[in-house]
């Protein structure tokens, strides 16, 4: 499996490309902090489905992890979700929030304001898209979510024709019998 980070706030951006480097792809994550700011989730969804459909031949998958509000960037979620369906992507999406209203900051009247989840456009996300929709509330809960995940991706199994190895075999054969035969170390018979 190839694995990469698209990082979003008000805009989007590649923090690790696709690779088959795991542990590459975890210390690129594990840079990555947490921003204050608006949220442009159809635009990190387009980018990683973008970057999903730049290997062929392979059943592409993008987990979500978002608090659902979109306030940002020029590529609605609805249109990036589109997107994915015309390239055949599965979203998975991960609501990240508490349970209970957190205060974010204060505005400049001194009001508070409270950190939201939008499950609904998360779950929209993943049902339209053929995947599955999760609620963390704190980092054991995404653990747990992350763990799962594996077993709720459905692979495909792929036929593979071994023909070519059994032709090549034969010819190789072939080659060392007339070799044997008419070569410079040929069997007088």
């Amino acid at each position: 499996d190839y694995a990469g980070v698209v990082i979003f706030e008000s805009g989007a951006t590649t923090a690790a490309y696709l690779s088959p480097d795991k542990d590459r792809v975890r210390e690129k994550l594990a840079s990555v902090t947490a921003r204050n700011g608006q949220t442009a989730i159809g635009d990190g969804l387009a980018l990683a489905i973008d970057m999903a459909k730049s290997i062929p031949n392979r059943k592409n998958v993008v987990i979500l992890l978002s608090d659902g509000v979109n306030n940002a960037g020029v590529i609605s979620p609805y249109e990036a979700v589109a997107f994915a369906r015309n390239a055949g992507i599965q979203v998975y999406t991960v609501g990240m929030g508490s349970s209970q209203p957190v205060v974010l900051g204060y505005d400049w009247l001194g009001n508070p304001q409270y950190a939201q989840v939008d499950e609904a456009t998360l779950t929209s996300i993943a049902e339209k898209t053929g995947g599955k929709y999760f609620k963390s509330v704190n980092d054991q809960t995404l653990r747990e979510i992350y763990g799962s995940l594996n077993q709720q991706i459905t692979r495909e199994t792929e036929e593979t024709s071994v023909a070519g190895i059994f032709f090549t075999a034969a010819l190789v054969l072939l080659c060392l019998e007339l070799w044997l035969r008419y070569g410079r170390g040929r069997i007088i018979q």
